[in-house]
């Protein structure tokens, strides 16, 4: 990283001035145990519009891809029991013309033993942007421990669709915004960055994909990610250390889905930029949110944080490509990642190249 210098303190974009003001509250939830897909009993919520009325449907309609994911269906998922900070990692990515250096830093966590890692999709976007060098260079490192050091080469396994078709703009400016619907994306570890032989095992979280209700209000959770305070005070060359949380959820919202997409945490020392995409556990240590966007520090203080659930990544994940997130993680992943990569990935570069021309 020795390349960028100070100028990094300057330009560097952390991706997590995002607002989360558009979710609608839940105040009007009643306490049903929900545990399945909607159902006639779906709950009457206001709804505001959205921008994911129409899914994009390329994956549904791949074979190659499709018949990937049956067979990946097939397996059995093994859930993980690591430490919350062993399964964290930094996901550090700059974007060099001959103008600018542009540099991105955020958080995820291993969810699956064989290498797979959930981040937001505003972290994983310039994974998209490595595929050309037609507008300027893109590298993305993951980076482990403490502090973060360079570790892996990772490949997008999966990027929400709907989501890089809605925020491709947001790419280019200084202070994006946006609500974190949609905003999450698999990625998969293929080496290390000396070549290394990768581990057996990821150490991997385990996770809580149910639908939250009314209970999970004022619940204890624990929060972590590698925040960059320091490190936009100070520059690259700052050790970035990871951080877990102790905090609560204050409230619940919905992107109109009538279900819980969102829960707002009180604030923390987790609470900063760069920790965008990491996880939310609850008192029984699984994984049931990801955070996603600021919070409102007036109303819940100073370091809240917004984060979509893990409901919402599944059911939206199963709309999008026809499977679950548990679904979604199994199989030969080098080679489903080859096929969306393949599909998907060059409708989506596109979206990205037509807002890095303007």
């Amino acid at each position: 990283m020795s390349i960028l210098g100070d100028i990094v303190a300057a330009i560097l974009s952390v991706y997590l001035a995002f607002t989360g003001a558009l979710a609608t509250n839940l105040s009007y939830w009643l306490s049903f145990d929900y545990t399945n897909e909607p159902t006639s009993h779906q709950l009457s919520l206001p709804s505001l519009p959205t921008g994911f009325a129409n899914i994009t449907d390329i994956l549904l309609k791949s074979a190659d891809f499709q018949q990937a994911a049956v067979k990946a269906a097939q397996e059995e998922h093994q859930q993980g029991d690591a430490a919350l900070l062993d399964a964290i990692v930094n996901i550090f990515c700059t974007f060099t013309t001959p103008e600018y250096i542009r540099t991105t830093t955020g958080t995820g966590f291993f969810i699956d033993t064989d290498g797979v890692i959930l981040t937001n999709a505003h972290v994983a976007q310039f994974l998209l942007l490595e595929a050309t060098d037609k507008y300027g260079v893109t590298d993305c490192i993951v980076r482990s421990g403490n502090p973060a050091a360079p570790k892996y080469r990772a490949d997008l396994l999966y990027i929400s669709p709907t989501w890089v078709r809605e925020n491709a703009a947001e790419m280019q400016k200084s202070a994006p915004v946006g609500t974190g619907e949609r905003d999450y994306a698999l990625l998969y570890v293929k080496k290390t960055v000396d070549n290394t032989p990768l581990p057996a095992q990821f150490p991997a979280l385990a996770f809580d994909d149910s639908l939250l209700t009314l209970g999970a209000r004022e619940s204890k959770i624990t929060a972590a990610g590698y925040p960059a305070t320091e490190l936009l005070k100070h520059g690259a060359s700052t050790p970035l250390i990871p951080r877990e949380a102790t905090s609560s959820i204050s409230e619940l919202y919905t992107f109109g889905s009538g279900y819980a997409d969102v829960f707002a945490i009180r604030g923390s020392v987790v609470g900063a930029e760069g920790a965008s995409g990491g996880p939310v556990l609850n008192s029984n240590g699984k994984v049931i949110g990801m955070i996603a966007t600021r919070g409102d520090d007036e109303t819940d203080g100073a370091g809240s944080l917004r984060a979509i659930t893990l409901s919402h990544i599944n059911r939206t994940m199963r709309e999008e490509t026809g499977f679950s997130l548990t679904q979604n993680l199994g199989g030969d992943v080098a080679y489903r990642a080859t096929i969306f990569n393949e599909t998907l990935s060059p409708f989506l570069l596109t979206l990205l190249q037509a807002q890095v021309e303007n």
